[in-house]
């Protein structure tokens, strides 16, 4: 989690019509909806340069791929370990490392392995080697952290020199799609076994665009160009990306004006912010995004536990002034958890099934009326928010306030930074919690990638939502996509209408240059695909 302080005066003036208690409160005044121009690509490269400095908003923990779960982590690894499949920069899924994956049974995937790849030391990339990396997926004492999308398989085997065979319990699509991902990152064999893999003494061994360098633990890390790179559309521009590890904002701010930083990706809004859309010196760019802001459930008993008191709370929120207020003017008004950047097949169903839904517009009177219905709880709705996080802090008061309006009680719980991550994982951490905060995201363009969090007996469903579980199961298992989209989209509207999780906002990536350089994929396939390799000089 990266700590922030935007400025409240915003928020001050949202909510001054805001009196002491709940008889007198209105819900803050409607802003303007938000129309954001987002990119896929920006202006190339006109040549190459020997170096360029780049910024991470933390330093890695690690750059082995089975626990790269994170945005530092993937910014850099994207670069250097390929996956089986590739995410490209709009959002289409094409061959990687496998050249082919045939789908025989529904429970039989076949990838047949590209010819003529090579490590950076320059043995060749053989089946021995894609399946040692999946299988590392398999070794409870490794722990990935992609363990939802191998929870459905049952044995990965190398079936001929360049064929790799991986059989599942039961049929399930997002597997296959998840190849695209650092769930589907290649590693050498030999480098597989190390301990330290991917540490700043281990390093790595892949087959991408750029090589692993040097890592200066706490100071930089460097990857330099792979001039054997199998992929000749894909060659990198520039010689040698350094990444910097400048956490404190204000300070990385400042070293991206003066030009000291060429670049640096932000997930969400920096305080300064403003200071780089105004600088004389680089421009930002706004990407095209699978993440999002939202509340997530986690109250099991009490009004919160109540789908009528959800929806009467989302009713009376004003989105558009947290798009305001809050992100700067960088987020849009979000209906549905998954938006439209997940929607990579079938997308004329899920534009109607969108369309359908209720707007993500306030609607005061009836919010009231499914309070009563519900009713009219007296017992506090506590929400846990970030320390230190000013993006928590604005949007947990503009919720509060709006409650209030309601005749609901909110209660704010700050949570510091440093366990505010236990929420996830500890359901002792979430004791006494209703709901709380989070940037959230899927990672393929499928809307079932988000829709799985409510399996039943799943780490995420922290509130315990039952209503859709048959449905995921079966759409995981329907490889038809008309079909799957149908049960999708029920699945979707079912979890909006009874605001199962709190869709917000959609949030963009912010991307920032310096004047000296271009070529950076601006959306959210960065994290998987080979983003750099077009950065050079203007």
């Amino acid at each position: 989690m990266i700590r922030r302080a935007v400025p409240l005066a915003g928020l001050a003036l949202a909510l001054a019509a805001c009196g002491a208690g709940p008889q007198t409160q209105q819900a803050p005044a409607s802003a303007a909806p938000v129309a954001l121009d987002l990119k896929t690509s920006t202006a190339a490269a006109a040549k190459g340069l020997d170096k360029v400095t780049w910024n991470l908003p933390y330093e890695p923990q690690t750059l082995d791929p089975i626990r790269s779960f994170n945005y530092a982590e993937n910014t850099a690894l994207a670069n250097m370990c390929e996956s089986l499949l590739r995410l490209t920069p709009d959002f289409t899924i094409e061959p990687g490392l496998a050249e082919k994956a045939d789908n025989p049974t529904p429970t039989t995937w076949v990838y047949t392995i590209r010819e003529g790849v090579t490590f950076w030391d320059g043995k060749p990339l053989t089946a021995q080697d894609v399946a040692a990396s999946l299988k590392r997926h398999l070794d409870p004492a490794l722990g990935t952290w992609w363990s939802d999308y191998f929870s459905t398989v049952e044995k990965v085997e190398a079936t001929g020199p360049m064929q790799v065979t991986v059989t599942l319990k039961q049929a399930d699509v997002l597997f296959n799609q998840a190849m695209a991902t650092a769930a589907g990152a290649i590693v050498s064999k030999e480098y597989a076994a190390k301990k330290d893999l991917g540490s700043p003494t281990g390093g790595l061994m892949c087959t991408g665009p750029f090589e692993f360098g040097a890592w200066k633990s706490g100071d930089s890390l460097s990857i330099v160009r792979n001039d054997d790179y199998w992929d000749k559309a894909l060659t990198a521009k520039s010689k040698e990306i350094v990444f910097r590890f400048i956490a404190d904002e204000t300070t990385a701010v400042n070293a991206l004006r003066s030009g000291e930083v060429d670049g640096q990706y932000f997930y969400l809004p920096p305080a300064g912010l403003a200071q780089l859309r105004e600088s004389t010196t680089g421009s930002v760019t706004l990407g095209k995004s699978l993440t999002f802001w939202t509340l997530l459930s986690a109250a099991k008993d009490g009004p919160y536990a109540d789908p009528k008191v959800r929806q009467a709370l989302s009713l009376a929120l004003d989105r558009a002034a947290i798009s305001k207020v809050v992100f700067q003017g960088t987020a849009a008004p979000q209906r549905t958890l998954a938006g439209a950047e997940y929607w990579g097949y079938e997308r004329a169903t899920f534009e109607k099934a969108y369309q359908a839904l209720p707007q993500e517009t306030q609607d005061l009177a009836k919010a009231k009326q499914l309070l009563t219905e519900a009713g009219s709880p007296t017992e506090p709705i506590t929400i846990a928010i970030q320390g230190s996080a000013a993006t928590h802090e604005q949007t947990a008061n503009l919720i509060k306030a709006t409650g209030e309006a309601l005749g609901l009680k909110i209660d704010i719980k700050v949570v510091p930074v440093e366990q505010y991550g236990n929420l996830y994982s500890d359901p002792k951490a979430r004791e006494g919690v209703d709901a709380f905060f989070s940037t959230w995201y899927g990672n393929v363009p499928d809307p079932l990638d988000i829709y799985t969090v409510f399996q039943a007996g799943g780490r995420t469903n922290f509130n315990g939502y039952p209503a859709v579980d048959a449905d995921i199961k079966k759409a995981r298992a329907e490889a038809d996509p008309a079909a799957r989209a149908a049960l999708v989209t029920g699945i979707q509207d079912k979890v909006t209408r009874d605001v199962a999780w709190m869709p917000l906002n959609n949030l963009p990536v912010i991307l920032y240059m310096s004047d000296r350089v271009t070529g950076a994929v601006p959306s959210f396939p960065y994290l998987y695909y080979p983003w750099a390799v077009g950065l050079g000089a203007k």
